[in-house]
């Protein structure tokens, strides 16, 4: 199959076999990000989990120093004092069963997906439309809470949601491509350090195995993971 122009420049100088130190990976990925709109900068990172067992799942939630350059909306399950403590914060959507709603019909405008306790019950009601969009609130990552102020300036200040997906490969978007690259690898390395604090206990031998760094338009460049460990 023919390689088009732009691919054929991308891939230009990269070697595909070889492991680069995450600054050589940025500095690589920023000077092929071409596109005519400002391209998220992402990462993957296979680890050594099967998240098919309940003991190997990783997930989390991380504040990059430098936020996404994204701006998500958020959306807020709350009643009383805590909507209107979600609305003064700058969540775009807060309800109860108007929402719930709304969410059921597969009217969903909302990025994040934030509840206090007490509206799990309704919120639970929605898994079959939430769940599959990874948007399903949960207390480990600080979705479901009290602190609904604090959820939403987090969501909104660069807070990434990072879960293993089935082949133990973890995604996530760091960035754009108009950050200078000191600001992409300290987002990297911080994302980096909260996978590796949420190691899980069932996880035997090389936790991170391999890592890449691509932007949206963009190829994988291999990254030797030791120095995003780092």
């Amino acid at each position: 199959m023919a390689i088009g122009k732009r691919l054929k420049a991308i891939r230009e100088g990269v070697d595909r076999e070889k492991l680069y130190t995450i600054d050589e990976a940025i500095k690589m990925v920023k000077e092929r990000a071409k596109a005519k709109f400002d391209e998220t900068i992402e990462i993957s990172m296979n680890l050594g989990v099967d998240p098919r067992h309940a003991d190997q799942m990783v997930r989390g939630v991380v504040s990059l120093p430098n936020g996404t350059g994204r701006t998500l909306r958020v959306g807020v399950f709350a009643r009383g004092a805590k909507a209107e403590e979600a609305k003064a914060a700058g969540a775009d959507v807060v309800g109860a069963e108007d929402l719930a709603e709304k969410v059921q019909n597969g009217e969903i405008n909302f990025d994040r997906c934030i509840a206090t306790p007490d509206m799990m019950p309704l919120v639970g009601r929605l898994g079959k439309v939430l769940g599959p969009r990874g948007m399903m609130p949960n207390p480990k990552i600080g979705t479901v809470t009290m602190d609904v102020v604090g959820a939403v300036k987090g969501a909104k200040g660069g807070s990434v949601e990072f879960r293993v997906e089935k082949a133990g490969i973890i995604q996530a978007g760091v960035g754009k491509a108009s950050f200078d690259e000191a600001k992409l690898v300290q987002n990297i390395k911080a994302l980096a350090d909260a996978v590796v604090k949420a190691k899980p206990a069932g996880a035997k031998g090389t936790y991170v195995q391999r890592v890449a760094v691509s932007s949206s338009m963009g190829v994988g460049i291999k990254v030797e993971p030791n120095t995003v460990l780092s």
